[in-house]
């Protein structure tokens, strides 16, 4: 994959990648909303040795600010992800940019739903989804542990291209 809008980049992840993904993931205040906070503890190898086509890396200005997923979860179903890594880009609306990039691209590809989920605390996530017209189909409580063993809650969301509200 390799899309491209304004000053935006989403493209592949590759073997050079790997270094700056385990850098990312050992990082546990990108991590923490993904229940480790005290980051992956991955090695650039592991990280190396897992990517795959879904991986994506997201650029601003040709320099990588974060990263995106996709995976097939069921027929014409993708569940995907992404952590805008670099604080200084947070809040900035570039995460509903690239969302919008990568979702059009995926109902593009086929797809006729997309789902996600994320922590119930993160909200700024809650407030972009669903600017983008996902839906939420429920909210899971105290539904896993999170890596200081203490108890965290799910929001679960599905898009249907009729649903959808592109910002680009």
């Amino acid at each position: 994959m390799n899309l491209t809008y304004q000053n935006l980049t989403i493209r592949n992840a590759s073997q050079e990648d790997s270094s700056l993904l385990a850098h990312w993931w050992n990082d546990g205040t990108v991590m923490s909303h993904a229940g480790f906070p005290n980051g992956l503890g991955i090695t650039a190898a592991e990280v190396a040795a897992g990517l795959g086509p879904g991986n994506l890396i997201l650029l601003l200005d040709g320099s990588p600010i974060g990263e995106m997923n996709y995976r097939s979860v069921a027929p014409n179903t993708a569940e995907i992800g992404i952590k805008i890594c670099e604080a200084c880009y947070q809040n900035q609306g570039i995460g509903k940019t690239a969302l919008s990039m990568l979702i059009r691209e995926l109902f593009h590809m086929g797809y006729t739903k997309i789902i996600l989920d994320t922590n119930l605390k993160n909200t700024r996530a809650q407030h972009v989804y669903e600017t983008l017209g996902f839906q939420r189909l429920r909210i899971n409580h105290d539904s896993w542990k999170n890596q200081l063993g203490t108890w965290e809650s799910s929001v679960d969301y599905a898009l249907t291209a009729s649903q959808f509200h592109s910002y680009i």
